[in-house]
């Protein structure tokens, strides 16, 4: 497992979770045939977007509350290449804060379950204006409600590795 980036806050719920199954494309590869190091930001995508549908607020749910989310930072760790054609997997983490922002972990899985990437983002929580929100708006505090109350105990089970074969 993976060595999670932010702390776990006293009395915080366990963090919710959802994982993407992926194919390398030719389009994503370089001429060493190994994933170009920018398309990282588009995978850890990919898994945020799956999560925050999941848990019913993703971006648009956001922006229709008048919250924009902006990445403030982004950490790619990377540990071995992803090959054209090879399957993976992408499980992003969103993590407990009470802070007016969205922390999200994520862990790039080959074919083997071996972690070949890691990485984190910080989202802020901005008002229409450009206004940074100094406590979580209405509609995430809803969803913290939820995750606090075990309404989203199905999005906490983590990465579910294969039965491997003894003989």
């Amino acid at each position: 497992m993976a060595k999670p980036y932010f702390k776990t806050e006293p009395d915080a719920p366990a963090p919710l979770r959802a994982v993407v199954q992926r194919t390398v494309r030719f389009e994503e590869v370089d001429a060493m045939n190994i994933v170009w190091h920018g398309r990282y930001a588009s995978y850890f995508e990919d898994a945020r977007v799956a999560l925050g549908d999941s848990v019913g607020l993703g971006y648009l749910d956001y922006y229709d509350n008048g919250v924009l989310t902006p990445i403030k930072k982004l950490q790619v760790d990377y540990i071995k290449p992803l090959r054209y054609g090879e399957r993976f997997s992408i499980e992003a983490i969103m993590r407990w804060t009470e802070a007016a922002r969205i922390n999200m972990e994520f862990v790039l899985r080959n074919e083997e379950e071996e972690v070949v990437t890691t990485g984190y983002s910080i989202q802020l929580m901005l008002d229409r204006e450009g206004e940074l929100f100094l406590g979580p708006p209405p509609c995430h505090l809803a969803l913290r409600e939820r995750w606090r109350a075990g309404g989203l105990d199905h999005l906490t089970t983590g990465f579910q590795p294969k039965a491997t074969d003894t003989e």
